[in-house]
């Protein structure tokens, strides 16, 4: 045990060292920026959405669109994530728990609306049962139509997030 922590204690200093100086030769050399500096982290939340709008978002981290390319990637947790993805209408049963994922998202915090059910659009089901939309119980940044939206106009919608040329 004490060999693994002195070999952590030698390989972590070393590897920073070594990004540091990879950094400064790509500077010294000239080499040209990433096309977009930044990345997103998507946390999704399925409040009660027929699965339509998920199997779309599958659709857009397959080869196809392959949003990792793009920056955009999806964790398990939202204490990690930069972007809280809510599908379906907010049901009684799942406000709770979009509420406590949204407070344990990192500021800034932004929620993107993803297909028709979550914007209030044709939901079916029982209405003692739906909470609303999704803007009804947390703020929304981005809002993504469509029943279900195609995987294109989803990874356009994300990477404008990036871009700063997304349209609530």
């Amino acid at each position: 045990l004490i060999a693994r922590c002195l070999t952590w204690a030698v390989l972590v200093p070393l590897m920073l060292a070594l990004l540091r100086d990879l950094r400064n030769l790509r500077r010294a050399i000239g080499l040209p920026a990433a096309e977009r500096p930044a990345s997103l982290a998507l946390r999704h939340v399925d409040c009660g959405s027929c699965n339509g709008c998920e199997h779309e978002l599958t659709l857009v981290s397959g080869p196809t669109v392959d949003m990792a390319r793009y920056g955009l990637g999806i964790v398990a947790s939202p204490r990690h994530a930069d972007v809280l993805v809510v599908t379906g209408p907010v049901t009684t049963r799942m406000r709770a728990a979009l509420l406590t994922a949204y407070e344990a998202m990192p500021e800034p915090r932004r929620v993107v609306a993803l297909g028709d059910c979550s914007l209030g659009c044709d939901v079916h089901g029982t209405a003692s049962e739906i909470a609303g939309r999704v803007e009804d119980v947390v703020p929304v940044d981005l809002r993504i139509p469509g029943c279900p939206p195609t995987p294109d106009a989803i990874a356009a919608s994300l990477i404008g997030l990036i871009d700063g040329t997304a349209r609530a």
